[in-house]
Formats: structure tokens, sequence, C-alpha cells
């Protein structure tokens, strides 16, 4: 494991606790450092420090993508709430599998963690190239399987 992943771990342990302690002084400070420090030592001993526990390779593209996940997101609310209050019933559920052409776990994790949170639509399985998908609109499942969600993953992998 090089020691990067370990670093950033680091990181991300101390950065998350100063964020929820919300204490500045010295000796607390301190404190979460050395917590911070001895968990990432032992993740690391453990082995637990590779690519799908600690996917920092994600990381560095992951900002360019969480806009467009947030406003799919903002889009699927609406037509949720369009179906709930529509007087006539617009629900025609489906399942099917979707393409999934990610290189690495955390990639086909990170695609069928997106499609998920999107309202309306649920990863029910996820397995190397496919994922199983139930929608409440048989309209989400094709867009899904026209593929534009997972040419994004695909290029926070890092490819197209």
């Amino acid at each position: 494991m090089p020691p990067a992943r370990t670093f950033s771990l680091f990181v991300v342990l101390f950065g998350a606790w100063l964020l929820l302690s919300g204490h500045w002084d010295p000796f607390l400070l301190g404190c979460g450092a050395v917590s911070a420090a001895l968990v990432a030592a032992l993740a690391r001993r453990m082995g637990a420090i590779d690519g799908e526990g600690h996917p920092i390779q994600l990381a560095w593209r992951f900002p360019a993508y969480l806009p467009w996940l947030v406003w799919r997101i903002a889009l699927a609310n609406l037509a949720v709430v369009r179906a709930i209050l529509s007087p006539v019933a617009a629900l025609d559920p489906a399942a099917g599998w979707v393409d999934a052409n990610q290189k690495t776990t955390a990639g086909l994790v990170a695609f069928a963690n997106s499609i998920t949170l999107t309202p309306g639509t649920v990863s029910l399985t996820a397995l190397p190239g496919r994922i199983h998908v139930h929608a409440l609109a048989r309209g989400e499942l094709e867009e899904l399987k026209e593929g534009e969600m997972n040419g994004r993953v695909c290029a926070m992998e890092g490819r197209r």
C-alpha cells in the first residue's frame, strides 16, 4: 500500500474529526491528530487501505461529477413528486439490467450508489458489467440504459 493512501486516510479522518468536534484548543487538536494517525496506521497494518476501501483515485474527478449528480437527483425528485401528486396514477414500474462499464469495484459501487441516490430508482444487484435496477417509471430505466450516468462514472474513473 502506498504511503499516499495512508496519508490521505489520515487527512480524511482528521478533517472529519475537526468538522464533527468543533474544538480548536491545542490539547484536543493533538488528541484528534493522534487518534487519526493511530487509526490510519492500524488500517495500513490490516491491509484495509486499498483502491476499494479508500478510493482516492476517484477523489480528483468526483467534484466534476457531483454537480451533475445533484442536478439528476433534483430532476428525479420532481418526477417522483409529480407522479405522487398526479390525479391519475403515473407509475409504470419496471426492472431490468443496465450495462456497467466501470473497470474497478469502486467505480461499480459509485455507479450503483448513484442510481440508488436518484429518487425513483434503486440498484438491486451489482455485478461486474451490469446492475439490476428497479424503477418507478419505465422511462427512468430506459434513460439509465442509454448510458449517460454510466459514461459519467467511467469518466470519473479516468476513462470514457
